[in-house]
């Protein structure tokens, strides 16, 4: 994978003057534009009082940060840039920035004032707030995290200094300092909630008590009380805090506070989790509980649902509200820690408010202990692939490539699998979708490249020629520096480049026509073969595919699996390969499974065809001759 590149980045307002104010957020810092004339702006940023770090569009990746960054954690450059920016977070934040951040990033854009810890130098941890906003569009999108907490903890550092003074004179003031002190740590400065610290304080010694009033013999009936939690999220916060200014949204906050303290018991926790994310501890009655859980949600969202009047404008509110109860996270006694308990029991009620959300918003649901988690799946599956890349658990099987005049295989379609510890043998279709997602592809596709160029320098030395296919993702294609990777691999395995095909989606050439254009230019250049692959599914015009220095089309086979039997088939996959002589190009089928098909292809004057009839996807050493 190759280095990140460095973003240039511009200043927006100083932070650093005036006196401590309210906490930044990521929109109120910078933002990367293109490079600015003056060099002061790249040193305000560098000094700003904030660390700072821009991340990737897929918000993995650290591409640059400020030079307080550097001097609060000691890291140095070479070890961050081009990396996870999970790795700098501890286990349990890794988690929540996993599992919580990043749907919070893609589904609204930004994350508020999120409390986590950085790992810095010799792994000491430095206590910080984070906020992350994506901006800009296109090839200039990008995700920006802001790391704040200095003007809070000067304040409370001033206020412990003026308690202590003053406790020389009075033990009663001290405690009085303290208590305050405790309060500003545990709690939102504007809701007056629980903050995060606080809720898990709360948390843990409810679990701790075990939350539960039993009856005779345990029995669960209506003197027994079960903790539970109730995660609520507003619908369209963002749309409000961007139409009626931060400190209306701030209102909105205070107002939503007010009205959840109202409507639950006054021996209920309530705390403001981050953003516009409110969380409810809580012991239920046991007896008739999914009737209890159905009546507080519903008080919740009708009370949250009664209008607003913030800066003159009547606002309604919504709320998706996922629950999680404590008895369907239990494990058997020493099995987890309390903390564990806690992080799962709030993870479990965050899947269930997304959930909501998925299915359309302003409801609640119970998590389902039995249902699996996808966000926890997908994220396991990446850690084990980019693990598994690592490790050397990729394989490579080759399905042959014939020529239907003269029956012979000309060539190979080399097609990745890895081989999962635990599952065994896995086709592509089980982890190239997370591997797109996360930008993992690129070093996927790049071990893919270099296996299958020495796999076809094998080939030549032991006197068989033939030509390779590979694959090559969106994400790979976008690469600027993707002719030079195949050209360093041609050259290291000596195979002339006439011998390698890159197969391109139709849909991937066009996301960039002209950025395609280009790199295919370079590859073409090079004297490698183009392959719009899966042609007939996209919406390539033309126009576009008589620019693109393409050499094959291949008909995709949900048109093939029709051809001998299906009018309407034939008569698609008969103009894809007239469009395909009319331009000079070799046409391919894939797909191909029975001697009924070959024939009809042979008919339309298909060249070259690959399928099971001919062969499935095997190791080389196993393909036929």
């Amino acid at each position: 994978m190759s280095r990140a590149r460095a973003v240039p980045l511009q200043l927006v307002p100083d932070l650093g003057a005036g006196a401590p104010g309210p906490a930044p957020r990521a929109d109120d810092v910078v933002v990367p534009v293109e490079p600015s004339p003056s060099p002061t702006v790249v040193d305000r940023w560098d000094r700003s009082p904030c660390p700072q770090l821009v991340l990737d569009p897929t918000a993995t990746t650290v591409l640059a940060a400020n030079q307080t960054f550097w001097d609060w954690t000691g890291l140095e450059r070479p070890a961050v840039l081009g990396t996870s920016f999970a790795r700098l977070l501890p286990v349990g934040d890794r988690i929540l920035w996993s599992t919580h951040c990043l749907p919070k990033l893609e589904a609204a854009g930004r994350v508020d004032e999120i409390s986590v810890e950085v790992v810095g130098s010799g792994g000491q941890r430095r206590a910080a707030f984070l906020t992350a906003s994506r901006s800009g569009a296109g090839l200039d999108e990008h995700v920006l995290v802001a790391l704040f907490g200095a003007a809070e903890r000067r304040r409370y550092e001033e206020d412990l200094l003026a308690s202590k003074r003053r406790a020389e004179a009075s033990e009663a003031q001290r405690a009085r300092a303290e208590a305050r002190l405790q309060h500003l740590a545990e709690h939102d400065s504007v809701t007056g909630l629980l903050n995060r610290r606080g809720l898990h304080a709360a948390l843990l010694a409810s679990l701790a008590s075990g939350e539960t009033a039993a009856g005779p013999a345990g029995a669960a009936d209506s003197t027994t009380r079960r903790l539970v939690v109730f995660f609520i999220d507003l619908d369209g916060f963002k749309q409000v805090n961007d139409s009626t200014g931060h400190a209306g949204g701030d209102a909105l906050l205070a107002k939503v506070a007010e009205r959840l303290r109202a409507t639950v018991r006054p021996e209920a926790a309530l705390a403001r989790f981050a953003g516009d994310e409110f969380v409810l501890l809580d012991a239920m009655p046991a007896g008739g509980e999914g009737a209890v859980l159905e009546e507080v949600c519903q008080r919740i969202l009708a009370a949250l649902a009664q209008p607003v009047v913030i800066s003159g404008v009547e606002v309604v509110v919504s709320a998706s509200i996922g629950v999680a109860r404590a008895a369907d996270c239990a494990a058997p006694a020493g099995a987890v820690g309390p903390e564990e308990q806690a992080e799962a029991l709030l993870h479990r009620a965050d899947a269930a408010m997304y959930a909501v959300k998925r299915g359309g918003r302003g409801g609640w649901r119970i998590h389902d202990p039995g249902a699996s988690d996808p966000a926890a799946d997908r994220l396991r599956l990446l850690e084990q692939l980019r693990h598994g890349i690592a490790d050397g658990q990729l394989r490579l099987h080759h399905q042959p490539r014939v020529d239907l005049a003269s029956g012979r295989t000309t060539g190979v379609e080399a097609l990745v699998r890895w081989q999962h510890p635990e599952r065994g043998l896995l086709p592509p279709a089980e982890f190239i979708e997370v591997a797109e997602e996360s930008g993992l592809v690129r070093e996927l596709g790049a071990w893919v490249l270099e296996a299958a160029v020495a796999q076809a320098a094998a080939w030549n030395a032991s006197g068989r020629s033939l030509e390779v296919s590979v694959n090559v993702s969106a994400r790979q294609l976008a690469d600027p520096d993707l002719s030079s990777t195949v050209a360093t691999a041609l050259a290291r395995h000596g195979v002339p480049a006439s011998q390698l095909v890159l197969e391109i989606t139709e849909t991937a050439l066009m996301l960039d026509p002209v950025a395609a254009a280009t790199t295919l230019r370079r590859l073409a250049d090079l004297g490698t073969r183009i392959a719009v692959d899966d042609f007939g599914t996209g919406y390539a015009s033309l126009t576009y595919l008589r620019r693109f220095p393409v050499h094959e089309l291949k008909v995709d086979k949900s048109f093939v699996d029709g051809v001998a039997r299906d009018s309407g088939d034939r008569a698609i996959v008969a103009t894809c390969l007239q469009l395909a002589h009319a331009l000079g190009l070799t046409s391919v089928a894939e797909g191909v499974e029975t001697r009924e098909q070959r024939d009809a292809l042979a008919e339309l004057g298909c060249h070259v065809v690959q399928g099971y009839l001919f062969g499935r996807p095997v190791p080389a050493e196993l393909l036929a001759p």
